[in-house]
């Protein structure tokens, strides 16, 4: 797809990869709508686009339902939807028995219920040869420990859009899905950083990851994951999961350890 003059919904837009993908789809020539809970951090991010008067903001409290409904709204007549960007998200890096009903109930909601409501919400405001891309995870495909929440819903992510994928198929829109591995944001703490430091986990900046997607979103590549050892990683786990439960059943004592602050300080 060719980028230019394309109306874009981009959720988690005041985030760090949301920051650096509207810069980069800005750049491109799409005209943008920027959703997410930071009125005054996407009105700054606003500014800072080319031609500012050309993006909009849809500030989402609570993505309740009639926030959600409200914001279909929008797209209607001349102003059809051509991308739906479902970017925004959220984790919990901490043992399952360290996550309470909240924590377990706002990654459910963020990661998956909401992203799936507004998809639906959005399927009939598609100009033809619409795209939809969903951002996951490299934990979706590889449980990892003291993430298991945060990989239940990625997972789910991935299956939805491998499934609806296949059910739209035909009808003009595509359904596109990436997998990004750790990410230099502030969604992920000290010690997530400090932890991958630790086992010598690759990362990403948001900058990367946005040229990645965008790349993704103009070749319409159906998949797309992140880093070449997580890649292999996840074929070995797909074929072989013992041999991914031998390793990081080794590296279990220090993930306990970092979720449990042990290390707090150290190697940051």
């Amino acid at each position: 797809m060719n980028l230019h003059d394309k109306t874009v919904l981009l959720t988690g837009a005041s985030g760090g990869i949301g920051q650096a993908l509207a810069q980069r789809l800005a750049h491109k020539g799409a005209r943008l709508y920027l959703v997410g809970r930071n009125a005054q951090a996407m009105m700054l991010l606003k500014e800072t686009l080319p031609n500012p008067e050309r993006h909009h903001i849809a500030l989402m409290n609570s993505y309740t339902d009639e926030e959600i409904v409200a914001l279909a709204s929008r797209f209607k007549d001349e102003n059809k939807l051509d991308i739906l960007i479902n970017n925004a998200g959220t984790s919990r890096f901490a043992l399952f028995e360290q996550q309470s009903f909240e924590d377990i109930r706002e990654q459910i909601r963020t990661n998956i219920e909401i992203p799936t409501l507004l998809t639906r919400a959005m399927l009939d405001k598609f100009n033809p040869q619409g795209i939809v891309l969903n951002i996951g995870s490299i934990f979706g495909e590889i449980g990892h420990p003291a993430w298991s929440v945060y990989s239940a819903t990625k997972a789910a992510t991935h299956r939805f859009s491998e499934a609806l994928g296949r059910e739209l198929k035909g009808n003009g829109i595509c359904v596109l899905y990436a997998a990004p591995r750790t990410t230099e944001t502030t969604l992920n703490s000290d010690e997530v950083y400090a932890l991958n430091r630790k086992l010598g986990n690759g990362s990403d900046s948001p900058q990367f990851v946005a040229i990645r997607l965008v790349h993704l979103l103009e070749t319409e590549q159906k998949l797309y994951r992140f880093g070449v050892m997580e890649r292999l990683f996840v074929k070995i786990n797909a074929w072989f999961p013992g041999i991914v439960d031998n390793a990081l059943g080794k590296k279990l004592p220090v993930i306990q350890s970092y979720t449990q602050g042990l290390f707090k300080g150290e190697d940051k």
